[in-house]
């Protein structure tokens, strides 16, 4: 069937929101079912297991369904031995939890049409979607929502990239076009045809300016980019469409190629032919994807036989051939940070493979139909899966480090199988660190393991380290990492004094003597579902605990409670058990055991009644903990600090949330209840101001700070916010000393020395900006400015310096130039005097006015009074009372200090002893 046949059609499974993926959790799940429960599911199977004939000849012979579409949708018939499969897979991670754990969690859900690629970018929160409906889509996977959209086609666009480093996105679609794009912009940045036939997928180069592109014209052509998007290769040799190709990341000169022609081909730019090919499927090739690791040279494909093979390109076989999809393998790749295999198939599911072992580790439903495309990054355990109706992103894996460190501070960490150390001690203890600082180490190469770690472990006094992952355990030595002894392991636990024990299925525990031979073997009545070290070894299910003695394996108490973890005090005499909801903190009386043991005693299904005393329950959930001294300090569900000492539990670090309740209490104007719960010195000052509440300050300390700091910018603000003009004076001295000319303009701005401005100007060559100053403040200083300006500007422009009017010559061409005049002769025995800072709300309530203006609407409103006094005489009257523009009368305008335009308007008449507040027109 050709490849454009089979992508068409859709449908199915409609409204599945709720994926099918691991239902049996690690918090119970499975386990909580009874055996008839689980009697009447395998009924059920067997019952569709019967019905598999007549469902069989309704499907085709791959094993695939057939869809009937209708006007009200799609049918899906899931076939007895999918259902029978899924069932499987999950009940062998159940039955395997321990070592190996459910770590899918599902970070994004997106419905849309039909996802033909996927792409992460490196750096910001965004996943690429290209649709076959023609559209590509920027997703936010942290806020849920679509941050862009871009209308590339009406055909479909079968992939697209991005180029982080240009801020760009890149497109191949079926109209044989690539397109680019800015995502910031959305511009649109190039467009060229590119193939003949369809574009299959594009791929950028890590490094240089390359992309590769492949089609069904069988043919792959590289183009660069910083040449004007010229193609400067062709790759020739498929006999059929080249569905995809991907760069080698650990030699970029290197891709390779997969085709319908059911071959893959590795190629070098700069060659026009193949370095070689691999041909082992039996159908056509539809992805390709390399091992990202530094150990092992594969490379993985898929195929529409529905198998996925690992290949070692350097001896050109095939490694391993993964099988169990129903239907073709449309994507596949080596996950970069954990050791796992994806494959996404036709037949809607995603497979999760060890890629060590090979063993499935996991099965993904979601429900959304075939799976097209898969999408990761390097750095990120997040994984993006492209279906027929939308997509999928999940987090693979846990937060925790692993790591371990032992008393003296050494630390030891895994990165893949690399193992490094690294000692906290080195850094002396005369170095002050404050908290959240990185510690400046020096990092060393420890060695590598041999299996893949999910825990690392010292014994107590540090001189051995376990690591255990994938049903395993190896021992090594801290400082020259040499393998002392290894096995097969659930669980791993030492002892206070170094002894260990294994737990290699639900129903035998080992203990292990401290020179690594077997001692003791434990069957223990129950299902053992987890294992515990310390001073007692505990054995636990999911409804009580039992603890042992190391010596002879006889129980000393049991306690029924749900267990999630166990935490021993330095001491052996307090324990603290963690549950779901609560954790609780004993006492062990190892007194009262030992004299029980060996007076011959008798131990029943309870163990030793007063083996443990309940000293405190602490109503909390804990996520992390760990025992100093008496003093019990634990990370609780909400990721807060805290200790317990004596039953009594407190907060040792603030809440992360605080913050935001804070911000949200202020916004809805409680801020009194904001400022009760804010912690931020800086943010509670801005609460107290707002509620005028903030009386508390040294201003004589910060003073003295600033000038030993010589913050002329901070002593600005102060000064200015105290209204200190002998502060201010003080500080211009400085300010012109150190050259702070802008420092030293504002404090004479402020104290109202508008001529030291104007001279200053001058000085720092801003003649220009002088001539603005004094026309605006000081117009008499105009001419002399106007003459410096002038000479200035002949040096480098004599027209433009002769069209500079002076004026004294030309008036007529200043607005309002003899009441300026006026203004600044009657101001300035005024501009030396500070109001109070007490008045200044008083000053600044008055009308924003100019003085010019309040000049203007004073001789106006004058006018006024007199023609309402002597009738027609109105220009007779204002010449008697000597308010003509001419005479110097006495006219006093109350300003502020700097010199600022909006203080009220007094006039004293001459020849009257009553005086006319005049206030200005509004």
């Amino acid at each position: 069937m050709s490849k454009k046949r089979r992508e068409g059609g859709g449908g199915g499974n409609i409204g599945c929101d709720p994926p099918v993926i691991n239902a049996l959790s690690m918090d119970g799940g499975l386990r909580e079912v009874s055996l008839s429960v689980v009697f009447s599911v395998w009924c059920l199977l067997l019952l569709l297991l019967l019905c598999s004939q007549f469902l069989h000849s309704q499907t085709d012979p791959s094993g695939t369904h057939e869809r009937s579409t209708s006007s009200h949708g799609s049918i899906n018939v899931m076939l007895p031995w999918r259902l029978i499969d899924r069932f499987f897979v999950d009940f062998y991670d159940y039955a395997e939890d321990g070592m190996r754990e459910n770590y899918c969690k599902r970070k994004l859900a997106q419905r849309s049409e039909r996802v033909k690629s996927v792409d992460l970018h490196p750096t910001e929160p965004w996943i690429l979607s290209s649709l076959y409906s023609g559209s590509v889509c920027i997703w936010n996977y942290q806020t849920q929502t679509m941050v862009k959209s871009f209308e590339v086609t009406e055909l479909p666009v079968r992939s697209s990239k991005f180029i982080a480093r240009k801020q760009w996105i890149v497109a191949g679609a079926d109209d044989m076009f690539i397109r680019v794009y800015n995502y910031n912009t959305m511009d649109k940045v190039k467009v060229f045809e590119a193939h003949t036939d369809y574009i299959r997928c594009v791929a950028v180069h890590p490094t240089q300016p390359f992309v590769l592109s492949s089609s069904d014209d069988m043919l792959i052509k590289l183009w660069d980019w910083d040449k004007g998007w010229m193609c400067t290769q062709i790759f020739e040799g498929h006999s059929h469409y080249v569905m995809q190709v991907t760069f080698n990341p650990k030699d970029t000169n290197t891709f390779a190629s997969a085709s319908l022609d059911r071959t893959v081909k590795v190629w070098s730019l700069g060659s026009p032919d193949p370095n070689f090919t691999l041909d082992g499927h039996s159908k056509g090739v539809n992805c390709v994807d390399y091992f990202t690791g530094g150990d092992r040279p594969y490379l993985i494909t898929g195929s529409d036989d529905q198998t996925a093979k690992v290949w070692d390109y350097q001896t050109k076989s095939c490694v391993q051939t993964l099988e169990g999809h129903a239907h073709n393998v449309s994507a596949v790749c080596f996950h970069p940070e954990l050791p796992i295999t994806l494959t996404g198939s036709e037949d809607g599911t995603v497979r999760l493979w060890h890629s060590t072992t090979y063993r499935l580790e996991n099965t993904l439903n979601y429900g959304l139909e075939r799976v097209w495309a898969l999408g990761y990054m390097k750095g990120s355990r997040r994984v993006v899966i492209g279906y027929d109706e939308g997509t999928i992103m999940i987090k693979i894996g846990r937060e925790v480090p692993v790591a371990s460190m032992d008393s003296s501070g050494k630390i030891i960490w895994s990165k893949h199988n690399e193992i490094q150390t690294v000692n906290i001690k080195t850094i002396g203890a005369d170095n002050e660190i404050a908290d959240g600082e990185r510690l400046p180490l020096a990092v060393k190469e420890l060695g590598t393991c041999d299996l893949y770690p999910q825990s690392l472990r010292h014994n107590p006094n540090g001189r051995f380290v376990v690591v255990c992952g994938d049903g395993e355990y190896i021992i090594y030595t801290a400082l020259a990492w040499r393998n002392r002894s290894f096995g097969s392991a659930l669980e791993f636990v030492w002892s206070v004094d170094g002894e260990y024990a294994v737990r290699e299925s639900t129903s035998r525990i080992k203990i292990y003597s401290k020179n690594f031979q077997e001692r003791k073997s434990i069957r223990p009545p129950f299902s053992a579902e987890r294992i515990f070290g310390g001073v007692l070894l505990a054995m636990c299910t999911n409804d009580f605990i039992c603890f042992h003695d190391w010596e002879e394996g006889r129980m000393i108490r049991r306690i029924d409670v749900n267990v999630k973890n166990l935490y021993w005090a330095d001491s052996g005499d307090l324990v603290t058990i963690a549950s779901d909801t609560s954790f609780y903190i004993l006492k062990y009386n190892r007194d009262v055991v030992s004299s029980h043991l060996d007076g011959g005693g008798s131990v029943g299904e309870e163990g030793v009644e007063d083996a443990f005393e309940l000293l405190h329950e602490i109503n909390e959930r804990i996520r992390t903990g760990l025992w100093v001294g008496d003093c019990f300090i634990y990370n609780n569900s909400s990721s807060r600090l805290n200790y317990c000492v004596g039953g009594e539990a407190s907060e040792s670090e603030d809440n992360p949330f605080i913050f935001s309740v804070a911000r949200f209490l202020e916004s809805r104007g409680m801020l009194e209840e904001a400022l009760e719960i804010a912690t931020d010195s800086n943010y509670r000052f801005d609460l107290a101001v707002q509620l005028g509440i903030a009386i508390e300050a040294q201003l004589d300390m910060a003073e003295e700070c600033l000038l030993h700091a010589m913050d002329l910018s901070g002593l600005l603000l102060l000064y200015s916010s105290l209204g200190d003009a002998e502060g201010l004076t003080k500080l211009t001295s400085m300010a012109k000393e150190q050259g702070k000319n802008n420092v030293a303009f504002l404090c004479f701005f402020m104290l109202g020395k508008l001529e030291e401005c104007l001279q200053l100007l001058i000085e720092s060559n801003r003649i220009p900006e002088a001539a603005l100053m004094s026309r605006s403040y000081l117009p008499s200083k105009v001419p002399d400015i106007v003459t410096l300006w002038k000479k200035d500007l002949q040096k480098v422009n004599p027209k433009a310096a002769e069209s500079l009017a002076d004026p004294d010559e030309y008036p007529n061409l200043f607005e309002d130039w003899q009441i300026a005049l006026n203004v600044e002769a009657n101001v300035a025995p005024k501009r030396g005097i500070y109001p109070p800072a007490e008045e200044y709300i008083i000053h600044a309530e008055r009308p924003n006015e100019t003085l010019v203006e309040a000049f203007k609407s004073m001789h106006i409103h004058l006018e006024e009074v007199l023609l309402d006094e002597n009738g027609d005489d109105t220009h007779e009257a204002i010449e008697e009372n000597g308010v003509e523009e001419s005479q110097e009368d006495a006219v006093e305008v109350d300003v502020e200090a700097d010199g600022s335009t909006d203080g009220a308007v007094l006039v004293n008449g001459n020849d009257t002893e009553e005086q006319w507040v005049l206030t200005p027109d509004q």
